[in-house]
């Protein structure tokens, strides 16, 4: 199965290149930042940096399609942020880093799913977040 069979998200909005593992509990996934990115032009052009809040999306995408891979969500399903908390930006991130996503499932429903994460790059985490996800439709 394919990232584009699970998620709805397309470039330049598409932040998962892998599902490396998807249980009901643990999903890890990875995406490498590309020196290409849209928002890499206006995000400090001369020190390009990945916003946090597209570290949060990385997040939560990887968490949504692990869920689908695990089983627990339809492939296709719409599902938006709908709260982020405790979200803590550690180290900058740059062109060209890979990014390892581990997310803990906390809570998932017919309704949302609740979700924490770190992003590692070279085994350092960058990132860490915990949010919901409203689904959308059925």
């Amino acid at each position: 199965m394919e990232i584009t069979d699970i998620l709805l998200h397309r470039d330049p909005f598409l932040f998962v290149d892998e599902i490396i593992e998807a249980t009901e509990k643990k999903i890890v996934g990875s995406y490498t930042y590309k020196e290409s990115e849209f928002f890499f032009k206006g995000h400090f052009p001369d020190y390009p940096v990945v916003p946090g809040v597209l570290q949060i999306e990385l997040m939560a995408q990887v968490g949504g399609a692990g869920l689908a891979f695990a089983g627990l969500l339809e492939p296709g399903q719409l599902f938006v942020l709908g709260s982020v908390e405790k979200a803590k930006f550690r180290k900058i991130v740059r062109p060209k880093d890979k990014c390892i996503v581990e997310i803990e499932n906390l809570r998932v429903s017919k309704m949302g799913i609740k979700q924490k994460g770190t992003v590692k790059v070279d085994g350092e985490i960058v990132s860490q977040a915990t949010w919901l996800c409203i689904l959308v439709g059925e």
